[in-house]
């Protein structure tokens, strides 16, 4: 059996559900922080703008940092130079606030674009490749609660082993609550915890 090997990302956006009491974000950042864990993150440019300090936070605490695109839209519906403004726009952002260049990593809002050759390419001309994810936790659904995205996450992980790719995001309260029993239980499992750039180049 293959090492079980878990990237945890966390896509850094404006949130637009219920479930997101101010300082959700930044405890997520202390809980990383206390478990000893780095993560890959991936900043919207307009998010980065709005909360400048905890991007900066996310960076001093040596977490990777990819882009989220600038206005989080579903990139196949932009045309050639839509995708261009956009994904240049969040990484002035992202390196003038945050200090570090997001490329090559980028995830596209919503996945969608992930397998589009044209919106691939476009990107790979911008010097960036994108990161889709093996388990999705639907921690943005409005009712879901902090066990189901626990259970989604490790049985998801569990089930998939080798190298996983696991998807959260930076502003809903379960996710917040689900995260020291994921960290817990995978840890049980025997899985070591890793940034994409190990699974993307095979580190």
């Amino acid at each position: 059996m293959s090492e079980l090997r878990v990237a945890i990302t966390f896509d850094a956006e404006h949130p637009d559900r219920s479930q997101c009491p101010p300082g959700t974000q930044d405890a997520i950042l202390d809980a990383l922080d206390d478990a000893g864990l780095r993560a890959t993150f991936f900043l919207q440019g307009r998010w980065v703008t709005a909360y400048p300090a905890t991007a900066r936070r996310l960076v001093a605490q040596g977490h990777l940092i990819g882009s989220h695109s600038d206005y989080h839209c579903r990139m196949p519906l932009l045309t050639d130079d839509g995708v261009r403004a956009d994904v240049a726009g969040a990484e002035r952002a992202i390196m003038d606030v945050a200090g570090v260049d997001p490329r090559p990593w980028f995830r596209c809002p919503f996945g969608e674009g992930h397998d589009d050759p044209r919106v691939l390419s476009l990107l790979e001309d911008l010097g960036y490749r994108n990161v889709h994810w093996d388990v999705d936790g639907a921690d943005w659904e409005d009712d879901r609660e902090a066990s189901e995205v626990e259970r989604s996450i490790v049985d998801g992980t569990l089930g998939a082993g080798g190298d996983v790719v696991v998807l959260l995001h930076t502003w809903p309260a379960p996710t917040l609550a689900a995260f020291p029993g994921i960290v817990r239980r995978l840890h049980e499992a025997g899985a070591s915890m890793i940034t994409v750039d190990e699974v993307m180049d095979g580190g």
